[in-house]
């Protein structure tokens, strides 16, 4: 009897954020959509959601409903606070193993999947892991999406030195790039935060995004609003 090939696995990017709130979900849509549109099959899976599930409908309108609000979204909680103190609210234990199936099933069906993660690197998921666990444990490229504001040298730069530090432990973290979104509101370090975090997180790349509007989490007026952030999103999907 011959044996069955391997399962061809998609490349994984996964979408970290410096913390909860700066952007992720607006960012993977975007680059979800340049993807597709540049003729990547790609999919995208948001496997934690706390609260509302608003980020899993952008998501699915972005794949074209391809995937079901359960497959972009397996683990629900409805209660807006870390997975693992829903979790255990509701007497659940979620395993890392299990993440990661449910995940490398999704990766299967696609060439590129994208993985939004749930707020920063130290949040934990389940018993006994973070998100940053689950990252290594994918072997992924890692997007790091930051807010330019005051403060955001602080949090990317301790973001980085986590993932850093990861890869330094094990081979799996691959490529990492930093998405700086911009906002409605600017202080006086907008200017100069991208230069400096460039200068300091040198050779990894932190680029621009421009802010979009207030509405720019529908999907609607996202998909208005892509062409101008088009050449930049093509810098992150090289």
């Amino acid at each position: 009897m011959k044996a069955r090939p391997p399962q061809r696995t998609g490349k994984i990017i996964f979408i970290t954020g410096t913390d909860t709130g700066v952007g992720k979900t607006v960012f993977t849509a975007l680059l979800l959509h340049h993807l597709r549109t540049s003729g990547v099959h790609a999919l995208a899976m948001k496997p934690f959601c706390s609260g509302g599930r608003a980020d899993v409908h952008l998501l699915r309108a972005m794949q074209d409903s391809e995937l079901s609000e359960d497959e972009i979204n397996p683990f629900y909680f409805s209660e807006p606070v870390a997975p693992l103190v829903a979790a255990r609210r509701h007497n659940k234990s979620i395993s890392l193993a299990e993440v990661l199936r449910q995940i490398k099933r999704i990766s299967q069906r696609c060439e590129c999947l994208l993985i939004e993660g749930s707020g920063g690197l130290s949040v934990p998921l389940g018993e006994n892991f973070l998100v940053s666990d689950l990252i290594q444990r994918l072997e992924s490229e890692v997007i790091i999406v930051a807010r330019n504001r005051l403060g955001t040298i602080n949090h990317t730069l301790l973001t980085l030195n986590g993932l850093l530090l990861k890869r330094t432990k094990s081979r799996g973290i691959k490529k990492i790039r930093i998405a700086l979104i911009d906002s409605e509101k600017t202080d006086s370090s907008c200017s100069s935060n991208q230069q400096i975090l460039s200068e300091l997180c040198a050779p990894i790349p932190v680029w621009a995004v421009d802010f979009l509007g207030k509405n720019a989490s529908k999907y609607g007026v996202l998909k208005k609003k892509y062409e101008k952030v088009k050449k930049t999103l093509a810098r992150f999907s090289g």
